[in-house]
């Protein structure tokens, strides 16, 4: 089944009010965030980098952290009002006009 960010928003906003109960407040949800990233950089540099892994880290997977990651971030989303599939879509059109010429003409990624 395809979601769309739109659907995503609207998933994790009626788990948060059935099951969760309520959101966590935007300060936690940013802690929480800032949390799973962390988790989700140290199972990529032990994967992908020269650290090894540590008993604790065996297991877990790189799509379940990312998908922690964007459940909160979508959490943050839906408290502050934002939506994301609008977000993107300026984010794309401004990366669209910044970057038009400047990574084509970048001889380092060539």
């Amino acid at each position: 089944m395809d979601l769309t960010i739109n659907q995503a928003q609207q998933q994790v906003d009626n788990w948060i009010k059935t099951v969760g109960v309520r959101y966590f407040n935007e300060l936690t949800n940013l802690g929480i965030l800032m949390e799973e990233v962390g988790e989700l950089s140290r199972l990529m540099v032990r994967k992908y980098g020269d650290q090894s892994f540590k008993e604790t880290d065996k297991g877990k997977e790189l799509a379940d952290e990312m998908a922690d990651v964007l459940w909160v971030l979508i959490c943050l989303a839906n408290q502050t009002g934002v939506n994301l599939t609008d977000a993107l879509q300026k984010n794309f059109d401004k990366k669209n006009i910044r970057d038009a010429q400047r990574h084509i003409n970048n001889e380092k990624l060539h």
